[in-house]
């Protein structure tokens, strides 16, 4: 797959110095995709770090011109603010057209050289349609920063009925920290390609967990030598921006709500974030166990999320 060669242009961009750890880190969640709903799956992990680690957390929703949390509002993300001074951000936004006053806070972030992790459909955080000057933001962004861009699926197939992904750890990678006391599942997110065929993660990329589709429409169309129904579902890179600071990036292209009810899948999440962090991971893994009860609505677009909230809410 050919890259593109892009320098962003300097609106995005107003200084990368990191900022100073302070004694607690501080880590800031971005949520904003009308499928996945991201907006309990972050405030879940966001409380369990706060609890076991004593972190400051932000997380920043989609909000309506009610201050109400809607997901389908792609223009407006509250509070990236907070990515200005924050240690590390955790992404999970699907096709935002944010302006350019909110996008600059995620971008400089990036080049900052702080860790980032990243979830499902922030292969394709951002889509800004019929504009140029911002179109390397929807597919050479997310390859460069995360490993790969937005390319296909292998189907829905009766969305949140049962899983759709085998996801197994990759061999020779049991004593990654990240995978400490995660074993293999079965995930609800119809599995993502990534690698194979004409594409490949980009960069260092390091496979911890592939998955095996379930069931398949690249298999019923006959296209398995361009799609493979074997994908990584979950990898560790470095991403190097304007500031020179190789970054620790964690990404898994999992995501569904009702993934996250699996305890190997709360698991990966928050020891990728502590890894990215280069924090100690316990033996075993991190604590995995909600602080609060979590039951999150189903994926699926239109009003699948839960109205009328509010972030203090959350």
């Amino acid at each position: 797959m050919r890259i593109l060669s892009v320098v962003f242009l300097g609106l995005f961009f107003a200084g990368t110095a990191a900022a100073q750890a302070p004694s607690a880190p501080h880590i800031v969640f971005v949520t904003g995709d009308e499928e996945y709903r991201s907006e309990e799956s972050m405030p879940m992990l966001a409380r369990i770090l706060k609890r076991d680690y004593g972190f400051e957390v932000s997380v920043c929703y989609a909000l309506n011109e009610e201050g109400f949390i809607d997901p389908n509002v792609l223009d407006n993300i509250a509070g990236l603010e907070q990515l200005d001074d924050a240690d590390m951000m955790v992404l999970f936004t699907r096709f935002r057209a944010l302006p350019d006053s909110q996008a600059h806070h995620i971008l400089k972030f990036a080049e900052s050289g702080r860790p980032m992790a990243g979830f499902r459909t922030s292969t394709h955080a951002f889509l800004y349609k019929d504009d140029p000057e911002r179109e390397p933001l929807n597919n050479d962004w997310p390859t460069r920063v995360f490993g790969q861009q937005w390319i296909t699926h292998h189907g829905h197939f009766d969305d949140g009925e049962a899983p759709l992904t085998r996801v197994e750890i990759e061999q020779n990678m049991q004593s990654h920290p990240v995978l400490s006391g995660v074993s293999g599942f079965d995930a609800f997110s119809w599995l993502y390609h990534v690698d194979g065929g004409e594409w490949e993660l980009y960069g260092d990329s390091e496979v911890l967990l592939r998955g095996t589709a379930l069931q398949s429409s690249h298999a019923n169309a006959g296209r398995l030598d361009q799609y493979p129904l074997i994908n990584p579902v979950a990898w560790t890179k470095t991403y190097t921006g304007e500031s020179g600071i190789a970054a620790r990036v964690f990404f898994t292209t999992l995501g569904h709500p009702y993934d996250f009810r699996d305890v190997s899948m709360r698991r990966l999440a928050l020891n990728g974030i502590l890894w990215a962090l280069e924090h100690e991971i316990p033996e075993g893994g991190a604590n995995a166990d909600p602080v609060l009860p979590y039951e999150p609505n189903n994926s699926g677009f239109g009003d699948k999320f839960k109205p009328n909230m509010r972030p203090a809410d959350l």
